[in-house]
């Protein structure tokens, strides 16, 4: 059966016009669009990075993409808050933080990992972010 056909009221077998009751068919379809629809979109870094500018703007701050001359695997944000943050052991640090964006479930690269490693090691907060709920612990 030619569907479109079925819709407009036209009968497929004889070819002939005939009056038919389409909005069955019409909730049929309906469903089974429904049903077969696509699972939610995964989230991409760019995703994650429009949500950490969003967040950061609302608390007053600014986001700042960085190019490194000469730097491989540095960060590829700066966050500058008008407040000071708490750090993961509790205490109070400054309120300008490099963040690391990531797709959700990728982790950095050994080189990333030893870049991070050195700028903390200069007193320098280094975040990676793979997720929403990470960019608001984050910025929390």
């Amino acid at each position: 059966m030619n569907v479109g056909r079925y819709l407009r009221g036209e009968d497929s077998h004889v070819g002939t016009a005939r009056t038919v009751d389409a909005k069955p068919m019409r909730d049929i379809l309906a469903a089974v669009r429904k049903a077969t629809k696509q699972p939610a979109r995964r989230s991409h870094e760019r995703d994650i990075e429009r949500y950490l500018v969003k967040r950061a703007k609302a608390l007053g701050g600014e986001v700042r993409k960085v190019t490194w001359q000469g730097r491989r695997f540095a960060p590829d944000r700066i966050v500058m808050l008008p407040r000071a943050l708490h750090n993961s052991f509790g205490m109070l640090t400054t309120c300008t933080l490099w963040v690391e964006l990531k797709a959700p479930g990728e982790k950095p690269t050994s080189g990333q990992i030893r870049e991070h490693a050195r700028m903390r090691a200069l007193g320098q907060r280094v975040e990676v972010v793979d997720s929403f709920a990470r960019v608001d612990e984050v910025l929390s």
